[in-house]
């Protein structure tokens, strides 16, 4: 490792792909004939191949999720506090697996790349995902990898979805789930937060119903927007009064001027806009939010998550953050209740944080504590118990 990268840090890790030959078919019939995924990992996979963890990200997420890219990259991987040696997510112990979605637009098969049978980009004519469509395809990497059943699938917000649809959908391919700040279903207000920031996207003329990329253009004014009401929703009200507050960044309230007014806030949601505009795909986003607002767990379960959970085998753990009113404590508090009457093993702690939704993150002691001291007790003995359930499976 490079002398310039701190003890705990993972050093320089390079993205890999995988191409699909083998058709897959959507939740919504559609079926894909080939697809790519990009990933990375981290650690090393032990001879048993049972200490294998699978990183689940959200929204904007993707597939770098720590180390560096190289000597001169300043800035690590988005989950970077949390991944690494000696960290909660211990590459010592574990083989560590992040990918970019299907969908995505850092590398895996999504709205940019080029449809086959047109010879031009997807755009908005990329069909329609689910969780379950993600979970089909992370299940298809596992098998490319050797790796028969995950120590511990890990995910935040749309991440923690995931990592609960595969508790459903697998439930002999993983022993533990960790969902952090997730919930059981969108409620009807973030769903209109997310169609608030679909609308932004589409009613920029430089959309073009989606084949923006057809006109060497890209709809850069309406992401922003969407990324400005996204960022607002994902912070707590304590936590910008702390970093901002009424904070000016240019101009006076000095009488006798009238040099324009800019807030601190102003500037810096412009900034995030702007900066998200060039390196996220806008239909990309638009199904990514689709995503979450299909998501509900418990619905061919006659809306009864008890029933949903009925099936998994695996431990969870569920984190959330006292002020995160976009995925409150609240929806995990329905989440652990559901896998106590299902009478599922699970473990519960909700996090003092002022920094809203993005808590998850960011740097927290107690929260890198509990999340540690959990993923130490993982058993990674597992091989027999492996080959056991695999050949019931079968």
């Amino acid at each position: 490792m490079p002398e310039d990268f701190p003890s705990n840090s993972i050093g320089i890790v390079t993205p890999q792909g995988h191409h699909f030959d083998q058709p897959l078919t959507l939740a919504n019939g559609y079926t894909l004939d080939t697809y790519d995924i990009i990933y990375e990992t981290y650690g090393t996979l032990n001879t048993a191949r049972d200490n294998a963890v699978l990183i689940c990200h959200a929204l904007s997420g993707h597939h770098h999720a720590a180390g560096f890219h190289s000597k001169e990259d300043k800035r690590p991987g988005w989950w970077n506090h949390y991944i690494g040696p000696g960290k909660a997510i211990d590459t010592h112990r574990f083989f560590v697996v992040s990918l970019n979605n299907l969908g995505g637009c850092h590398g895996s098969t999504g709205p940019t790349s080029i449809n086959p049978k047109t010879n031009k980009p997807w755009g908005s004519r990329f069909p329609t995902l689910r969780a379950r469509d993600w979970v089909e395809s992370q299940k298809r990497l596992a098998d490319v990898l050797g790796i028969q059943q995950w120590a511990a699938i890990i995910g935040a917000s749309l991440g923690g979805m995931q990592a609960m649809r595969w508790a459903l959908e697998y439930p002999h391919k993983l022993r533990h789930c960790v969902s952090i700040a997730a919930a059981l279903k969108l409620t009807a207000q973030n769903i209109a937060f997310n169609e608030t920031a679909r609308r932004a996207i589409t009613s920029d003329p430089e959309f073009f119903d989606g084949d923006y990329l057809n006109h060497n253009t890209i709809p850069k004014h309406g992401l922003s927007i969407a990324r400005m009401i996204g960022h607002i929703t994902y912070l707590s009200d304590d936590g910008m009064g702390k970093k901002f507050g009424r904070e000016l960044r240019s101009g006076s309230f000095q009488l006798g001027t009238d040099e324009p007014l800019e807030f601190e806030i102003e500037s810096y949601l412009r900034y995030q806009g702007n900066v998200f505009s060039t390196v996220f795909d806008a239909n990309t986003y638009i199904l990514m939010t689709r995503a979450l607002d299909y998501f509900d767990l418990a619905r061919e379960y006659n809306d009864d998550p008890v029933a949903a959970f009925s099936h998994a085998q695996c431990q969870f753990l569920i984190f959330s953050f006292t002020s995160d009113w976009r995925f409150s404590p609240e929806r995990s508090r329905e989440i652990v209740n559901a896998l106590l009457h299902a009478k599922k093993s699970v473990t519960y702690a909700e996090i003092e944080s002022d920094y809203g939704h993005d808590a998850f993150l960011i740097p927290n002691e107690r929260y890198h504590q509990a999340f540690r001291t959990y993923m130490q007790r993982i058993d990674i003995s597992q091989s027999k118990k492996i080959d056991r359930e695999d050949k019931h499976a079968h």
